[in-house]
């Protein structure tokens, strides 16, 4: 009987996953160069690996994160240590304060076509899974943390929230400061960039060398 996945089977599912997968030899991605069709192929494998092993909730466009229930509550992403990135739905303002509102479980490889055989290898040489909580933007999260320490007021937070362009008008922004205060933020660790999408950059995780709590790097070839 297949057991229910948790967060803690998914870290352990992934780990393998990338083990088996860097030495694994893609026929479907030789010669391929796009970066989209990649992430969606390594997406549906890994998926496809879980559900040979656990039950889950799948995600649909409705629920817009891979694996939706409460209890899992985790986007995945796939993307290239050359330009470790990707983008996600723009819900509101307070995600760059203070987290997406999901776990994120982020892949990254490095690829290489093998011409003679005509094969691609997806070598990951980082995965990392995020807590909700350290999703939001590293700068923007340090700052206020900074500031709240050194007792800033409401207007102070405003004026910071509007001089970094944060997009939100005057009542989300006067109801942004007030959660602040209410409720210091955690520590970000993605760079989250103003966008119609979210635009997420993972460096800062892919290098990280430090222990963070609710940051686990399962794979880590890059330091």
């Amino acid at each position: 009987m297949k057991k229910k996945l948790t967060t803690e089977l998914l870290k352990k599912a992934a780990k393998t996953f990338c083990e088996n997968e860097s030495t694994y030899s893609n026929k479907e991605l030789y010669g391929v160069t796009d970066g989209k069709a990649f992430g969606t192929f390594i997406e549906h494998k890994f998926q496809s690996f879980l559900e040979e092993n656990y039950t889950f909730e799948k995600g649909s466009s409705a629920k817009g994160i891979d694996l939706p229930s409460e209890d899992v509550l985790t986007d995945i992403k796939v993307t290239s240590v050359k330009q470790p990135q990707s983008s996600c739905p723009f819900k509101n303002a307070k995600q760059k304060i203070f987290g997406l509102g999901y776990n994120l479980l982020v892949f990254v490889y490095e690829k290489a076509d093998d011409h003679e055989r005509g094969t691609a290898i997806l070598d990951f040489v980082s995965c990392s899974f995020l807590e909700k909580d350290r999703t939001a933007d590293y700068t923007t999260t340090f700052r206020i943390r900074e500031m709240v320490k050194d007792g800033a007021i409401k207007e102070d937070l405003i004026a910071y929230l509007i001089d970094k362009n944060i997009p939100a008008d005057e009542i989300s922004l006067d109801e942004i400061a007030d959660s602040i205060l209410q409720n210091t933020p955690e520590q970000g660790y993605l760079t989250i960039s103003n966008a119609l999408q979210w635009r997420l950059q993972y460096a800062r995780v892919v290098n990280l060398t430090e222990n963070i709590s609710g940051i686990s790097k399962l794979i880590d070839k890059v330091n």
